[in-house]
């Protein structure tokens, strides 16, 4: 909608994007605790993936790739009686499946490697994320740490970004080449 739709105050809703996408994890953290505690979500996967999902820089990405669109693809559907849901889940909705595969591993592998926002949003033990397991073998032994088990730990904890990567590969590739090539 930031990218093709023309309406008031557009600008500067992206300006406000732009801003949040400057601002550090660190500085909305006690906020969005607050806020995740009052819905209940604290030591919830609500609470690990939900603020991930709704981050500035996906608005950002999504606005960017969506004005590379044709604005007379738009127009031609709309001639031809497409309403707009219709215009965005069979035509605009393909068309950003690139981006949206990018946005996925980006968005993954920023949160996968979160490591403060899972230690301060994880209370019990059998919610904790593999990042947070790997830390915790540090702190086995007060003289000695265990660095075979430490290096197995890390291993593990890569495997998931690792194949979230060869799911998404495609249209990982596809959506940086079309951002590349302009005209």
């Amino acid at each position: 909608m930031l990218a093709k739709k023309q309406f008031p105050g557009r600008k500067i809703i992206f300006t406000m994007f732009i801003a949040a996408m400057a601002l550090p994890k660190q500085v909305i953290l006690v906020p969005l605790f607050t806020m995740l505690a009052d819905f209940g979500w604290v030591n919830t996967y609500y609470g690990l993936i939900l603020p991930a999902i709704g981050w500035p820089f996906g608005v950002f990405l999504m606005k960017q790739f969506a004005q590379t669109i044709p604005g007379e693809l738009m127009e031609a559907a709309k001639m031809d009686g497409c309403t707009e849901i219709r215009l965005f889940s069979t035509i605009i909705l393909p068309l950003l499946k690139p981006a949206l595969g990018a946005l996925a591993i980006f968005t993954f592998i920023a949160s996968w490697n979160d490591y403060f926002s899972q230690l301060i949003m994880i209370r019990s033990t059998p919610m904790m994320t593999l990042p947070l397991g790997v830390s915790m073998m540090t702190t086995q032994s007060e003289f000695m740490t265990n660095y075979g088990v430490l290096m197995a730990g890390a291993l593990l904890a890569s495997v998931p970004m690792i194949a979230i990567f060869i799911v998404f590969q495609r249209a990982f590739t596809q959506g940086i080449t079309m951002g590349a090539v302009k005209g």
